[in-house]
Parts: C-alpha cells; structure tokens; sequence
C-alpha cells in the first residue's frame, strides 16, 4: 500500500476564502459610490502548493489570475479561464512577447529592458495590457521614483505603436502586515508620482487588501488588488489568526502513526538527542518528514494532533518521520490518523511560528512525493 501521508486540498475553502475577501472589498457606506476593487487572485508558485487546476476551479469569482511562470499562465488558458492573467514579473526574453500576446496575457513591466524588448517586438494591435511598476520601498521590482515618469511616457508611446493596449500602474508593499505607518507612506509616494497617468492601478497584496479602507485611498480611473496567501487559508499577519478573519484552511497535511512505544526516564529521541525523557514517556512515529516537505527545523512543542488530539512534536525531525508525544492520548495506536496542519488540527500558521517561519513556505514546500487529493 502506499505510505500514509496525503495533502488534501478543498476546492470550497478555497472559493470561501476568495469570497470571504471580495465581502470584506465592499465600500462602507461612506463610500458608497466608490466600486470595490477588482481582484487578481494571485496564484503563483502552483497555486501556493495547492495545484492550478484547483485553484482556476475555485477562484471563478475573481476577475483576473496572478502568476510568475509563463508555463501556469498557459496552463490557466488550457483548463478555460477566459479572464485576465497577470504575469507578476513581466516576460524574461523576446520569444515569451507573442506567446503572451497570443494568449492575451496581461504584462508587469518593472525595468527598461522590458520595455526595449517590447519597443524591438513584433507586437500588433490590438497590443498587450501592461503595468508599469513603481518601486516606492519594496526595493525589489520597479522603476525608481526619478525613472518612473520617464517609463510611464515610453509605454504610452508604445500603446500609442499598437504594441501595448491598456497601460496601468502598480507597486508592492513591503511591510503591510506589521507597519501601517511605513504602508501608508508607500501608498502616498504612489499617488504622487502617479498623479494624473491614465490607467488602472493594483496596490494590495493580502495584508493590504484586509486593511480596512486601505484601498479606498489609492488613487487610479480602477482598482485591482492582489490577495495571495490569505486565499489558500493563511494569515498575512502575525497577531491576528486566519479564523478571526473567516478564512478556512485549503490543505490539510495527514498522515498516520506508523509505530508506538514507551521511551523510559533518561532515554532520548531521535537524531541528536535534542529531547531527553524526564519520566516514562509513550510516543508515536508518523510517516511524515522533511523530505515530505514538513519544516526540519521545527522542534519539540510544535503542536500536531493526533487521533482528533491536540499534542507536540519531540525531538528532531527526520527524513521520513517525526516524533509526536502520546501522553495526551492514550488510545493511539498504530493507525491512528495524524493531521500535521489544516482541518482538524493545527493551523499552518501556528506550525510555522514554531519553526520559525511563514505559512508561505510550508505550503509552498510539501513536496511532490506527498499524494494530493483535490475534494
């Protein structure tokens, strides 16, 4: 048979999730005559670990896709999405110019070398929609505060030449789920120097697309937010849990015990011997480890349930497995289901706080050896 571990993905969290948000986009009644933003929900890196094809399934509602990889925005065209599809870094060289026109795929574009490669295309009317970036912090993608002006005018003479078609702006910001202040400079930098350009604008990642109002201050003709990891059931922000935002989990990581055992007053586990028994201890062995894509850097504490009970990890993690503490559940037995993260069991968020890291990465890591089931 083969081993007990699986991530299950559920198509309708997913669609709640993406729901949850677009109620949460609605204007309040000061605002009333304000439309709610657009959304692009953003699904790079194979839909935060949680497969295209689910995620073009349950994201219906949204107006538009986000990705990266030119592959998954071909792929997004092949199982029917008909919509927009935003590719997040733009193209990476000539020839991924008229596939994307070919497929209407919308383009960022975030240096002067996109734009030469555009102006030496063979592009044609009715042209690529595109946006240009500003960096306004981030200091990763986009034109400088001084470039940007100059940029915006080569892809409005580009849009001018039939090669681009609808030109907008963006930016990205870099601390919207921990400094509102740092946020709300970022977003003033962007309404200065955009001030006037025609076109659409999209601002919000997850974090700044659940900041109430937040939105409502960018100023553009249309708006278009880009929620992420929200989506996928995870919260953008360290002191408030996706539950409190009426956000479900998408996948859930199980698996079982694959074998049981008392470690008696002074006996170890696991590599390294970093957990040591103080009294008689039963524990389980669950088929699940860091080559599945579980966090080798989590450690004792980290919270698991098992049999339906909350309990923690001992030890180190290994390859296959790891250790979890039975003394809260005595019934355990070889068999018994195992939920490292998702329903039933602990939060991926709080799995990653112990291991000192984000929701972003553990669902992005489980690796292609972990069966998926899509329900």
């Amino acid at each position: 048979m083969p081993r007990p571990i699986s991530a299950t993905i559920s198509i309708s969290s997913l669609s709640h999730n993406l729901h949850t948000v677009i109620q949460q986009l609605q204007p309040d009644s000061g605002h009333a005559s304000q439309p709610r933003p657009k959304v692009w929900a953003v699904i790079k890196a194979n839909a935060y670990g949680h497969d295209i094809a689910s995620a073009v399934s349950a994201f219906h509602e949204a107006e538009g896709l986000a990705m990266l990889d030119l592959d998954e925005a071909l792929r997004c065209r092949e199982l029917g999405w008909r919509k927009p599809i935003l590719l997040l870094e733009g193209c990476f060289e000539p020839g991924d110019i008229q596939l994307a026109q070919a497929h209407d795929l919308t383009l960022a574009i975030h240096c002067k070398e996109q734009l030469d490669m555009l102006a030496a295309s063979t592009a044609t009317s009715p042209g690529l929609d595109a946006y240009v970036k500003l960096n306004t912090g981030m200091n990763r993608l986009g034109f400088s505060l001084q470039d940007f002006p100059q940029a915006y005018r080569e892809a409005m003479m580009l849009r001018e030449q039939g090669v681009l078609r609808h030109v907008g702006k963006m930016t990205h910001f870099a601390r919207a789920d921990d400094d509102p202040e740092e946020t709300r400079q970022q977003l003033e930098t962007f309404n200065t120097v955009t001030a006037g350009l025609p076109g659409s604008i999209s601002v919000c990642n997850s974090a700044a697309t659940l900041t109430s109002g937040l939105w409502v201050k960018a100023a553009g003709d249309e708006q278009w937010v880009r929620p992420g990891i929200c989506l996928y059931g995870s919260s953008p922000f360290a002191d408030v849990t996706a539950g409190q935002l009426g956000l479900r989990p998408a996948m859930t990581l199980a698996a079982q015990l694959i074998s049981v055992r008392s470690v008696d007053t002074g006996g170890a586990i696991g590599y390294g011997h970093t957990f040591r028994c103080v009294e008689p201890v039963r524990v389980g062995v669950v088929a699940c480890g860091y080559a599945d894509g579980y966090p080798r850097h989590a450690g004792t504490g980290t919270p698991i349930t098992v049999a339906g009970v909350r309990t923690r990890l001992l030890g180190r993690i290994s390859m296959d497995m790891l250790v979890a503490d039975l003394t809260p559940v005595p019934h355990a037995a070889v068999g018994s289901p195992v939920v490292l993260w998702g329903e039933g069991g602990p939060s991926v968020d709080e799995v990653a706080a112990a291991a000192g890291t984000i929701g972003y990465e553990l669902l992005c890591a489980v690796a292609p050896r972990v069966p998926k089931h899509i329900v």
